[in-house]
């Protein structure tokens, strides 16, 4: 299409500033976009296969890459290509009114800005303009390069492949009335986890299919040809059904070239008119098939074949990224820009079209604009066990719980890869069920249980942490030394949350069978390195790793846990009996505090241990007694809440959405942790006694995992780690010598 002059200024929208090229009338403009074919007070178009709809469709993805170009040429930086390669199909779902769509592909963040930008979502952060579009895209307290929770009318965060799904299956699975689309790029569908997610969420789940994967299969990932690049059509067709989809629907722009182009995947913007119109017809009919499917019970995938970077500045894998060369003066940029360019009478139309669909701008009308309702849980039944009675298991303690807050909401979910009894918390399946579709009350299976095991961490992960980000209660369970698997969503979630512009419930882990009770298993279950994860996701504001010392001390924590919003809690605690040390009120000191005195005694120069955890306080224990056989003073503390021990400025909790401002005084400190020498304990890593090692003025030392090994037993595993009674008195001695 050949840039023109525009029309006088009056007649050109004034979102418009900041567009540098308009071009000619589509052919049969005059026929076809003369009125929106959304009309007033609709919310989509009437028919697939009406001509108007077909054409301003086709408009509405033009309208897309021509924004993306602009925006990301502005700064030389961001990706336009694969959003580009699939823009019909989004056009398509927005016509069609389906407005919550998500992205397995951060890289498609320009794209779904341009989408917001049209519907006049962006207006909510004062982006009125392309001219703000482009001013704020790549800036802070702007269009970030990747998808957030700060932008309104996006859903989901995107970043790391491998997620996009658990974000729609977790909204499916809470809004069955509404279809949630999300694009997922052949790069990414690499990742092991994206399908066998979805066929095990479906298995537990036969009934919720409003999920709607739709695959952008264009030949290429970020800097080469995807995996799948040389797959037929019949092959990808045999891969989903063989996934467990009843519906396939594929639409490859091949079959509609009438320009010759060489290669199994082909850009649909250089075909005439006329086959142009023929591609976008027959997405629409495609996407309003698949969504009526999903809808209809029907476990569904749409596939758009097309050319990475169609329409845009390069093809290919080329057409990725941009680079510094990629400025707005750059030639390849500028006839991009110039080819797809449209009148100011199209914009006006596209802009009418994409504000109507779905009832309203996305930020005032998609799931996560509104806070969802939770029933009223009421006061927790919790059990106080008395100090220095029998030994008790903590995570059956706080299993107790969990049941009782799944029974009064009916929506909370619990997930766990590797098995609850295994963790002590076999009254939560009892009192919950595991779904499955083989009922067995043997197993406590049921298919319309409450707790959700897959074998994968990463689906246990993505699934909670996904419906707490859309406004769910939820409980993720794992093993200490395999949670990793799962933390890269989790940590997604947590930094979109403490972006978010509405509140939602925390989500919370209890990770339990930490490296001191897995001797016997060795190295390969003893994985502590998890608690330097959270040591450095502390910093971020809204993390809070609790490490309560018994079974009382867990009923507390997870009573709070459930009364916070937008934060990360992750419960650590051990399947061992051990001795009851704390009272409610102990814990509700160290919750606000950070760390609660479990013991002291006189004597001269005094000692003060700082401990992380239940197991480790055993050689503690151990080792003031002989160091009081010495006339040494001790004093003992357990460090419930570490990130209330840090200072103020060390954290960035005044960035956060729902800001924690509360930090331990220095007299507060000093009172609980000030003494001649200071020793920090834990069986985990040292990283979490970071808080503690910066404020301290006095000497001090931290005894800490080193390594796993197999042994019969914790102790024999704390001493191959340095962590006996005998190591701490020594240390404690030349400390105060």
């Amino acid at each position: 299409m050949t840039a023109v002059t525009p029309n006088p200024a009056s007649a050109i929208p004034a979102f418009c500033e900041g567009i540098q090229y308009f071009g000619e009338d589509f052919p049969d403009f005059a026929t076809y976009g003369q009125s929106p074919a959304i009309a007033p007070g609709t919310t989509a178009i009437a028919s697939p296969t009406d001509k108007a709809a077909v054409f301003q469709t086709l408009l509405a993805a033009d309208a897309l890459r021509y924004l993306i170009l602009q925006m990301t040429a502005s700064k030389a930086s961001g990706h336009p290509g694969g959003f580009a390669s699939q823009a019909e199909a989004y056009a398509a779902l927005v016509m069609l009114g389906h407005k919550n769509i998500i992205t397995e592909v951060g890289h498609h963040a320009p794209g779904f800005y341009s989408a917001m930008f049209l519907d006049r979502s962006l207006e909510n952060m004062g982006i009125e303009t392309v001219q703000h579009l482009r001013d704020r895209f790549r800036e802070q307290h702007g269009l970030l390069g990747h998808l957030s929770g700060y932008i309104p009318g996006i859903l989901a965060p995107a970043g790391p492949l491998g997620q996009g799904q658990h974000f729609a299956m977790a909204a499916a699975w809470l809004h069955r009335d509404k279809l949630f689309p999300f694009t997922v790029g052949d790069g990414g569908l690499g990742e092991p986890y994206i399908v066998s997610s979805m066929a095990h969420f479906h298995t537990a789940f036969p009934a919720v299919t409003n999920f709607l994967p739709v695959l952008v299969w264009n030949g290429y990932s970020q800097e080469h040809h995807s995996m799948v690049s040389l797959q037929s059509n019949q092959g990808m067709i045999d891969y989903w059904r063989g996934n467990g989809f009843a519906e396939v629907i594929l639409v490859d722009a091949k079959d509609f070239d009438d320009q010759g182009q060489v290669g199994d995947y082909v850009d649909s913007t250089v075909f005439s008119p006329a086959q142009r119109l023929a591609f976008t017809e027959a997405v629409l009919v495609g996407c309003d098939r698949a969504a009526k499917s999903a809808l209809g019970g029907k476990l569904t995938v749409l596939i758009i074949k097309q050319l990475k970077g169609a329409g845009v500045h390069a093809k290919g894998a080329k057409s990725h990224n941009l680079y510094p060369q990629h400025t707005l003066d750059n030639p390849d940029i500028v006839g991009a820009l110039k080819t797809r360019a449209l009148t100011p009478a199209a914009w006006n139309l596209v802009r009418t079209n994409c504000e109507r669909a779905g009832g309203g701008p996305a930020a005032k009308t998609v799931v996560t604009e509104f806070v969802l309702p939770l029933p009223d849980l009421g006061a927790l039944a919790l059990e106080e066990f008395p100090i220095g009675g029998d030994p008790k298991v903590s995570t059956t303690a706080m299993g107790k719980l969990v049941g009782q807050v799944g029974q009064s909401d009916r929506k909370y979910l619990v997930s766990n890869a590797d098995g609850n009894e295994a963790s002590g918390i076999a009254n939560i399946n009892q009192a919950l069920k595991i779904i499955h579709p083989t009922t067995d009350p043997l197993y406590n299976q049921a298919p319309n249980g409450q707790v959700y095991e897959p074998l994968s961490e990463d689906a246990c992960a993505g699934l909670a942490a996904g419906l707490a980000l859309m406004g769910s209660r939820t409980l993720w369970c794992s093993y200490e030394s395999f949670a990793i698997n799962g933390l890269p969503i989790w940590q997604t979630v947590i930094q979109a949350m403490a972006e978010l512009r509405r509140p939602t419930p925390s989500t919370i882990t209890l990770f339990t069978a930490g490296a001191l009770e897995q001797g016997r298993n060795g190295w390969t279950h003893q994985r502590p390195e998890i608690e330097a994860y959270f040591a450095a996701m502390m910093r971020n504001g809204n993390v809070f790793p609790l490490f309560p010392p018994d079974a009382n001390s867990i009923q507390v924590c997870y009573e709070w846990g459930l009364s916070t919003q937008n934060k990360g809690i992750v419960i650590t605690a051990s399947k061992s009996p051990l001795p009851i040390r704390t009272s409610f009120e102990q814990t509700r000191q160290g919750l606000a505090q950070g760390a609660i005195v479990l013991d002291e005694r006189a004597g001269g120069k005094q000692v003060v241990f700082a401990v992380l955890g239940d197991m480790a306080l055993v050689p503690v224990y151990a080792a003031a007694e002989q160091l009081q056989a010495q006339g040494i003073g001790v004093r003992i503390v357990s460090v419930i809440n570490p990130r209330r021990l840090y200072r103020p400025d060390d954290v960035a909790w005044s960035t956060c959405a729902q800001p924690d401002r509360s930090f331990a005084t220095d007299a507060e400190f000093e009172t609980l942790l000030g003494g001649d020498a200071l020793i920090g304990v834990t069986g985990g890593a040292s990283g979490l006694l970071e808080p503690i090692m910066l404020r301290s003025q006095a000497k001090r030392d931290t005894f800490a995992w080193k390594r796993g090994e197999t042994t019969a037993s914790a102790g024999e595993l704390m001493n191959f780690n340095g962590l006996t009674a005998a190591a701490l008195a020594k240390r404690a001695i030349a400390l105060v010598s």
